[in-house]
Order: C-alpha cells, then structure tokens, then sequence
C-alpha cells in the first residue's frame, strides 16, 4: 500500500514542474490514496506561479534552501529531518541526476528509493531498465519494475483550467489563423535564443501565406514589444491586451494557434500541455531529454543539424521547412 510519495525536483524553472505533470498525474491516478509530497531546490511552482493548472501538491519543509546544492547540507539533514518530524515515505522519487542531491535526498526514511542518477545506481531495490532520455519515460519505467506494473504517462486535462481562461484567450485571439512566437529565455546562463533578425524574416515569411504573427513575450519586456512592434506592424501581443497573469492563460491562448514556433523555455511546456503543433529550436540544451513528445511537435537542434550549440545556425528555411507539415509553403 503506497500512502506516502515524495517528489525531489532540483530544477528551478516552470518548465521543469511543468514537463513532470504526465508523470505525476500517472502517480495520483495508480497510487490514488497516497499524500503526495513535493521538494525542491526552489520555489514549489504549482503552489504559486502554477496555481491555476489546478495541480497542488504539499510542500515538504525541511527549512533548506536550495536542497543538495550546498555541500554543508550533508551535515544538518539528520537533524532537520528530526526537528521537522518527517516520517518515513513509502515512494520517494528523484527527478535529478545530481550525485550530492541524490545521496542528501537518500537520507530521508523511505521504503523505495527510484533515482536516474548514475543509471539508477542508488536506488532501493536495485533496477535494471533500458536507458531513457525523457524524464517522465525514465522514472516511469523504473516504477513499473519496482512494482511490476504498466503504467503509462497521463496527459494533462485541460478541463483543470477554468474557463475563464479559455474565454480570455478567444477575446484576444478571435480569428484561426495565428501563429505564435515564444522567443524570450527565462534562464539566463546558456543562451538558447534566436536571433530577432531570423524571427522577423519568418514572421515575414508567414504573413505571406496570411498568417498572423502572435508572440508570447511578458509584460515586463516592454523594449522587446516596441522593437517588434516597430519591425512588424501587424504583429500581436495577447498578454500585453489583458489584466490576467498565467501561464494557465498561455496554455489557452496556445488552443487558439494554427501551430507555434519556440525556443527552449517556459512557454514551450505550457504550449505542449495543450498539444499545440510545435517547431521547438534547441542549441545549449538537449532536444532528445527537453522536447515535447507528441505527434505534432518537431524539434530543430543545431547541435544535430550543424555540430554547434549555437542556436542561431538554425536558419529560417529550416523552420519553414519544419513548418510545412502544417501550413502549405
């Protein structure tokens, strides 16, 4: 009987909860009344920022920052582990591959122990399965040796989100023939944006075949919006025309897109929760690990294409040739 699941996610980042919610949402429908338990490195972000997917999950508290990125947390876990009474989880389940995070995380009281790191090595029984790229594939499949099962990754509902979200997005995007841009980074140590004079051409491109550029840029990057806006008159910028604030509401305003061109970040995962035709464009980080898996997404990374991390080898007629399966070029 599983009554207790703890998840560890070192990533910071929206994406990083968010391209783990197939995975959680298997678990909460097998292990159905287990208490589900979240730590992280950071901020829990379907607490807050991730609120309205309609996705809580409880914190565990364990009063460190930063958890595993410090090497003196080694010598006060036991004790938070005591002072914050942390009783023993029948699951607990490492979402990283870090060496010091995962024996730090090993340490609290568990029956199992389902790590990827070093290929499964800490973990508790041992496993042996075929090697994964994906996250949510690796840890799956792990799970199911354990416990001799065929689980299978759950989509996220789209139902979850309140309507009000989805009405918002047709106010601003009323027409069907949009095609949205997401070219901002949220992280800011390995540069995976492409460069504007590429996105403009394309954007240019696409007017031709009556297409209507969309970009999903926050209201926070006012210099960015003027610079396109300058560039491209007819351009739109949905979140810049309303008082929400969500990403719930750019997963809705994704439903409202003929297809979406995106670099690595954030918007990506919101996009994808709503299976929206993708051309993701990856350089410093890897497509085969990050990349959205379903039927309509396509993946271009330079490092395939070209043998370089640098993103802005891509060129245009390889998104538009990406683009053709959706739209006739």
């Amino acid at each position: 009987m599983i009554n207790r699941v703890l998840l560890y996610n070192s990533g910071g980042g929206v994406g990083d909860a968010l391209q783990i919610l197939p995975l959680i949402n298997v678990l909460k429908k097998e292990f159905n009344s287990a208490n589900f338990y979240y730590l992280c490195a950071h901020e829990n972000h379907f607490n807050s920022t991730l609120v309205d997917f309609n996705n809580k999950i409880e914190t565990l508290n364990l009063g460190i920052k930063y958890f595993g990125f410090r090497w003196w947390h080694s010598l006060i876990i036991k004790n938070r582990i005591k002072k914050y009474d942390v009783k023993k989880f029948d699951l607990i389940i490492d979402l990283q591959s870090k060496i010091r995070n995962s024996l730090l995380l090993k340490m609290i009281p568990h029956e199992h122990f389902i790590s990827s790191c070093l290929n499964f090595k800490f973990s508790n029984p041992k496993i042996n399965v075929k090697k994964e790229k994906k996250i949510n594939n690796k840890i799956l499949k792990a799970i199911n040796y354990v416990y001799q099962k065929e689980f299978k990754l759950v989509d996220f509902d789209l139902n979850k989100i309140d309507k009000k979200f989805f009405s918002e997005s047709e106010k601003l995007l009323p027409r069907n023939n949009y095609v949205g841009f997401s070219i901002t980074q949220g992280n800011v140590y390995r540069k995976k944006e492409w460069p504007l004079n590429k996105i403009i051409d394309t954007c240019n491109r696409i007017k031709e075949k009556n297409k209507i550029p969309v970009f999903l840029i926050e209201k926070k990057n006012v210099e960015l919006k003027k610079k396109i806006s300058n560039l491209l008159p007819e351009a739109l910028f949905p979140e810049h025309e309303t008082n929400i604030i969500s990403p719930a509401l750019v997963t809705c305003l994704g439903t409202r897109l003929e297809f979406a061109i995106t670099i690595d970040n954030g918007v990506m995962h919101m996009l994808s929760l709503a299976k929206v035709p993708i051309i993701s464009l990856f350089g410093p980080t890897d497509s085969d690990k990050f990349a959205p898996e379903y039927k309509n997404s396509v993946s271009l990374d330079s490092k395939k294409l070209y043998n370089t991390k640098d993103l802005s080898a891509i060129t245009v007629e390889d998104v538009l040739t990406a683009a053709k399966q959706f739209v006739n070029f």
